[in-house]
Parts: C-alpha cells; sequence; structure tokens
C-alpha cells in the first residue's frame, strides 16, 4: 500500500499579495535543496524571478551551497505580493518520483480559504495539468492557452448550520492564468519562459 504524503510546508500569504502562484505538489525531501516552494535546484522558478526582478538569472543561486537564496526570495515576494501555494494537500506518489503524472491527489487544497487571507488576490496561475486538475474539475474553469487567462467566479457558499469554516462563503471573480512550466525538462529557453512570466505580471501591475 503507497503511504498517503502531506504538504510539509504552510501557504506563504503575504497580506497585500495581487497573484497567487499555485503548483502541484513538492517533489519528495532528498530533491530539496531549501526549505521553500519550488525546492528542487534544477528547477527554474526562481532562475526565472531572478530574470524578471534583477535581470540575472543567478540573483536568486547560492552557488556555494548549490542551494537558493530563501530569505531574498521571501523578502522579494512579500514586497512585490505574490502568494505561493499547491492545488494538492494530500498526495501518494505512484511511482515515487516527483512527477506530475504519477502524483494521485488524495485531498485538494481549499482554495478559497487561501484566497480569504488574501483579500486583494484577483489572479492565479498554474503551469501544469495536475495544478489546473482542482479549478477544472471543482470550478468548471477551462485551461487557458499558454500565456493567456480566463476569467471565472469562485463561488464557495458557507454551509446551512454550524460555524463555517475560513473560506466558505467566498465569491470573487479571478482570472485563471496559464504559464510554461519551470522544470528543466520543459521544453522551452529559460529567457523564453521568463518572457511569458514577464507579460503576466505586467498586466497584473507587479511590473511596469
Amino acid at each position: 500500500m503507497i503511504d498517503t504524503e502531506r504538504h510539509p510546508l504552510e501557504p506563504f500569504l503575504p497580506k497585500e499579495a495581487k497573484l497567487l502562484m499555485l503548483g502541484s505538489f513538492p517533489p519528495p525531501r532528498k530533491r530539496w535543496c531549501m526549505d521553500f516552494f519550488y525546492p528542487n535546484r534544477s528547477n527554474q522558478m526562481w532562475n526565472i524571478f531572478g530574470l524578471l526582478f534583477f535581470d540575472d538569472a543567478e540573483r536568486l543561486v547560492d552557488a556555494d551551497h548549490k542551494a537558493f537564496r530563501k530569505s531574498v526570495i521571501q523578502e522579494l515576494l512579500n514586497q512585490k505580493g505574490i502568494a505561493i501555494y499547491d492545488t494538492a494537500c494530500a498526495v501518494r506518489r505512484l511511482s515515487g518520483n516527483a512527477s506530475d503524472k504519477d502524483l494521485e491527489i488524495v485531498e485538494k487544497t481549499d482554495i478559497p480559504a487561501l484566497l480569504a487571507h488574501i483579500p486583494h488576490c484577483h489572479n492565479i496561475v498554474c503551469t501544469g495539468q495536475k495544478s489546473f486538475s482542482v479549478l477544472t474539475e471543482d470550478y468548471g474553469v477551462p485551461v487557458p492557452k499558454m500565456g493567456c487567462f480566463n476569467i471565472f467566479t469562485l463561488n464557495s457558499p458557507p454551509k446551512l448550520g454550524g460555524v463555517p469554516r475560513r473560506g466558505e462563503g467566498v465569491c470573487k471573480t479571478l482570472r485563471l492564468w496559464r504559464m510554461p512550466s519551470s522544470s528543466r525538462a520543459y521544453p522551452m529557453p529559460l529567457a523564453e519562459k521568463a518572457d511569458y512570466y514577464r507579460d503576466m505580471m505586467k498586466q497584473i501591475g507587479i511590473l511596469k
């Protein structure tokens, strides 16, 4: 029997966040180089952010320790208003690896509860089919074309009776964006991936 693995990280939710980035689930611990999101040293997300905000793909890399600069990354995310979590909070790894296609979602993330913490956020970005699955299945929003968004209404009515949980009763209009995967295996040059993210963040107002 395959063990269920619970999410090892707390959601990163800056109070003034304008954008919520949703991945699928972190890779196995043995692939981590820091205790934060996108911890695999081969993942290109923090190289993309280095290009976007510093014009330097290595700015957020700690080469001496073969890791990323966690404190600098968190400071940047707080400053720019970017929240991060994943669409699954419990999974089974059917093949024991980090591949999305081999993840079985056991418990989905309560996305309205996340958004209740970040009331200024009206944009969600996903990068892979697994991370889109929760939104498409639960909220009926179709997957956008690469670099584009679809508008949808997230409506989570409160339960009748009892005390409502945080996140229940949330109703807001959001834009769901599709960006290239930050996996190094995704067949697109780093600079081209960064261009997609740059265009999105300019439209949101995170970048000028």
